[in-house]
């Protein structure tokens, strides 16, 4: 099922992913300040497909911390589209959840004999946490060759949180965003090659141990679409490199990468993706396609000068990780009538998987001896057991996955529209959920991107997931669909071997030591969305309201324990005015409180609330002025999905509360075009 999200008139957040705010069935849940990490009807993080240009991004970090969509500010995004549950082969295989695709605008040539210039600029602030940014872009062309460079730049400090909250402490961050796209076209051929960088100095996460000290990963992509009497042809290759560190900022008490606890992992991607699309007749389109994507990953942790327990040797917590994945798809479009059309998929996806023998701080010995002194030779000594088991296994693997997709559409009348289908989706595990090996109460809480606090142990005898996915959709409207609309989607999915977690042991807190397991999973619920034009008169503008409103619901077949990051019932309502260069909107967001919770995990109900916006924006000839105020009541509220705040913790040794969202804060942006 299709749902698109598109550029909104003005955007505020260095966030990418806050695009699709108002998409039905999308929810996401923040890590730090630059990137959260996507849902789509309940299915998180790596069970969704996340691409852009093209290129499908994982994160290089044992915490998730440079997800795929932080690698691109959101004023560089041209198109931008989000696909829930059942999700056509074509557009990627090795999930679950959906797919979320985001695309730089093609490059832009000039009429012939003429030379084009153009460009854009933005400048934003935040009241609340004293954010700032600032982007802009340059083409210059003519009728065969553009060169367009891009860049961007977002700064926080920590923010404060409603009502009497205060501060939330590790949500500052600073980023830089480069890229230069070259294009060059010829008749019925285009080449695009794009080159960029992106910078993190720092950036706090309020539910990680760690903070993220540096990131700096660079890419090349290529692109090449041509146009044959036999139908359209496109290529990509790609190429990415990331650097990425960790430790802690100040807010977790940590003063440099030589103190606190570094942890370093290097990153490295590559791979193409090769998709003719052949016209049969003029109702019957056959799209097929080949794609490969190499992911290799080392991540070791060096030793801390003077520490018993994090030395005197490096960590390997991955030594020369690899997971390929190559890719092939046919995919049949047919049009049997005006008002009845139907989809077919297949693709089958080989997940190729190994790494290297690892190691601990300490093999024992002397160090081991120490540490027994030290209350902390269990430690040692039992992540020297658990590497020497690891090293000792048989550690490639290979997955065999198979996607089916069956879809059809019909338009029984000129007001109805219908969508229902089944899906067969696929994910392998990543290297993390595979390859964690300690069992040590400290290392393994270094592993997880859930926000928890708990510790997580991998497992080599993880299976795929498998989910399948039935799913209705059903559109009201007017007959051109230019007035008003009704959707309602309810969707229900089965998955043979979700990957969740067992445990296996208690921590301290309250925290426990958890080791990922393949149940049997469920989740059903229904998307809807509204949109409606109240008026529009030369003399009262245009204003039209719209709402959205989500519910999932997900269980654990073996466990009985709500899956994990499942948002609440949740709603939104804005109206928006438009009045020659003036606009203006109120939007009104409602959450119902969290019950549901994964037991296992120790996952933190949250109540209910209520989030007041107002905005207004007035537009002249080349300048746009936007001013919003976001969260106007200053509601205290706690965020349903973003786990705990590990960078609070209590005094008492009790479990930390979950994260408070901010609280209320004016925005201030300025564009410009030329």
């Amino acid at each position: 099922m299709t749902v698109v999200g598109s550029r909104h008139s003005f955007q505020q957040s260095a966030d990418t992913l806050s695009l699709f705010k108002d998409t039905p069935g999308f929810s996401s849940y923040a890590t730090g300040g630059t990137a959260s990490l996507p849902v789509l009807n309940g299915m998180a993080d790596d069970r969704v497909a996340s691409f852009v240009d093209g290129m499908r991004l994982g994160s290089d970090c044992p915490n998730h911390m440079n997800p795929a969509f932080s690698q691109i500010d959101p004023d560089a995004v041209a198109t931008s589209s989000a696909i829930a549950g059942i999700t056509s082969v074509s557009m990627g295989g090795d999930s679950t959840g959906g797919t979320i695709s985001v695309e730089r605008k093609a490059p832009q040539f000039a009429q012939k004999g003429n030379i084009l210039v153009t460009g854009n600029g933005r400048q934003d602030w935040r009241s609340n946490g004293g954010g700032s940014g600032a982007s802009g872009s340059l083409t210059i062309a003519n009728d065969s060759f553009s060169l367009r460079y891009e860049a961007s730049y977002n700064h926080a400090s920590d923010y404060s949180a409603g009502g009497r909250g205060g501060r939330v402490l590790s949500t500052s961050y600073l980023s830089y965003n480069h890229a230069v796209t070259a294009g060059f076209k010829h008749r019925n051929h285009q080449f695009s090659f794009t080159f960029g960088q992106q910078d993190v100095p720092y950036e706090g996460f309020p539910n990680s141990y760690m903070d993220e000290t540096n990131n700096r990963s660079t890419f090349v992509n290529g692109k090449y679409t041509g146009q044959f009497h036999w139908g359209e042809l496109e290529a990509r290759g790609f190429w990415k490199r990331t650097t990425h560190a960790m430790n802690m900022l100040s807010d977790k008490g940590g003063h440099s990468a030589t103190t606190g606890m570094p942890m370093n992992s290097d990153g490295r991607m590559a791979g193409y993706a090769i998709t003719a699309t052949i016209p049969l007749t003029n109702r019957h389109h056959l799209k097929v396609g080949s794609e490969f994507e190499h992911n290799g990953l080392n991540d070791w942790w060096p030793p801390v000068m003077g520490s018993m327990m994090m030395g005197p040797g490096t960590f390997h917590n991955l030594n020369g990780a690899s997971r390929n994945h190559l890719g092939h798809f046919f995919q049949w479009n047919a049009q049997w009538t005006p008002r009845f059309s139907t989809e077919l998929g297949a693709r089958s996806d080989v997940i190729m998987m190994n790494t290297g023998p690892v190691s601990p701080y300490s093999w024992g010995g002397m160090s081991g001896m120490m540490g027994m002194m030290g209350g902390m030779g269990m430690m040692s000594m039992g992540d020297a057991k658990n590497a020497h088991a690891f090293n000792a296994a048989h550690r490639g693997r290979t997955d065999s996955n198979l996607d089916i997709t069956a879809l059809a559409r019909w338009n029984p009348t000129d007001q109805i529209s219908l969508e229902g289908g089944y899906g067969r989706k696929t994910r392998s595990p990543n290297l993390y959920e595979r390859y964690g090996w300690s069992q040590g109460g400290m290392t393994a809480k270094m592993i997880g991107w859930f926000g928890d606090g708990n510790g997580y142990v991998g497992s080599l005898n993880l299976r795929p997931e498998i989910a399948n996915t039935a799913s209705f959709t059903v559109h009201f409207h007017d007959a051109h669909h230019a007035v008003w609309d009704v959707m309602i989607q309810p969707f229900y999915t089965y998955t043979q071997h979700y990957i969740n977690v067992v445990r296996l042991k208690g921590l301290s807190r309250g925290f426990n030591l958890l080791q990922f397991a393949n149940h049997n999973a469920q989740s059903y619920g229904i998307n809807a969305a509204a949109h409606t034009i109240l008026w529009d008169s030369h003399r009262w503008g245009m204003g039209h309201l719209s709402t959205t409103l989500n519910w999932v619901r997900g269980q654990d077949n073996v466990t009985h324990s709500g899956l994990y990051q499942q948002m609440p019932l949740n709603g939104t309502i804005s109206l928006h005015e438009t009045r020659g260069p003036w606009s203006g909107h109120v939007d009104l967001t409602l959450v119902k409180a969290k019950h549901t919770v994964d037991w296992v995990r120790n996952e933190p109900k949250t109540p209910g609330y209520a989030l007041l916006g107002l905005g207004m924006g007035y537009h002249w000839r080349f300048v746009r002025l936007d001013l919003s105020l976001e969260n106007l009541l200053n509601q205290r509220y706690f965020l349903p999905l973003s786990g705990r705040a590990l960078s609070s913790l209590p005094s008492d040794g009790s479990l930390p509360s979950p994260v408070l969202g901010m609280g209320r804060s004016v925005n201030l942006t300025l564009r410009e075009n030329f």
